[in-house]
């Protein structure tokens, strides 16, 4: 496969992932975002210790605003970073003590061991792709790659006006 072929198909492996994981944890966003809006600081747990408000706002931060980015490809690695973060408390800490798969959880739910199916699978599912796209960036199909094209046809590189 030549080169820009092979470039074009890695773009839109890209944009699928970033659109698919992105827009799939706006869902979730969304939802914290209606709980921040609302003035309902207390409806989710304080993992880290920052009070549940903080946590709150920085749960929006990074499952809305960090996922819509994502989504269209703006600062796309910066962006990712928050997530991947969040999805690492969710796992180790919020979820620290429920089992690995959903699989394990639905076990123990249904043998009346606990009251909720809840494991580290779901957090991790979304870990792993944001992970991805801090070292891979967002693919030619993003807001990042066409401001990357304007800056080298307008001469500017690395943030500096040509001499």
């Amino acid at each position: 496969m030549n080169a820009t072929r092979q470039q074009l198909m890695t773009s839109v492996g890209l944009l699928i992932l970033r659109l698919g994981i992105g827009g799939y944890m706006l869902t979730h966003g969304w939802g914290k975002l209606k709980l921040l809006l609302a003035g309902e600081f207390d409806a989710l747990g304080d993992p880290v210790g920052l009070g549940a408000p903080a946590t709150l706002v920085l749960l929006v931060l990074a499952e809305f605003v960090c996922a819509l980015l994502v989504v269209v490809g703006l600062a796309t690695r910066l962006a990712a970073v928050p997530l991947v973060i969040a999805m690492a408390v969710a796992a180790f800490l919020a979820h620290g003590s429920d089992p690995w798969t959903t699989e394990q959880a639905v076990g123990l739910f249904m043998a009346g061991e606990t009251d909720f199916p809840l494991s580290k699978q779901p957090a991790l599912m979304f870990l792993i792709p944001f992970l991805a796209l801090i070292f891979t960036g967002p693919g030619g199909f993003s807001i990042d790659a066409l401001l990357r094209r304007r800056g080298a046809r307008s001469g500017v590189t690395n943030g500096q006006q040509p001499n």
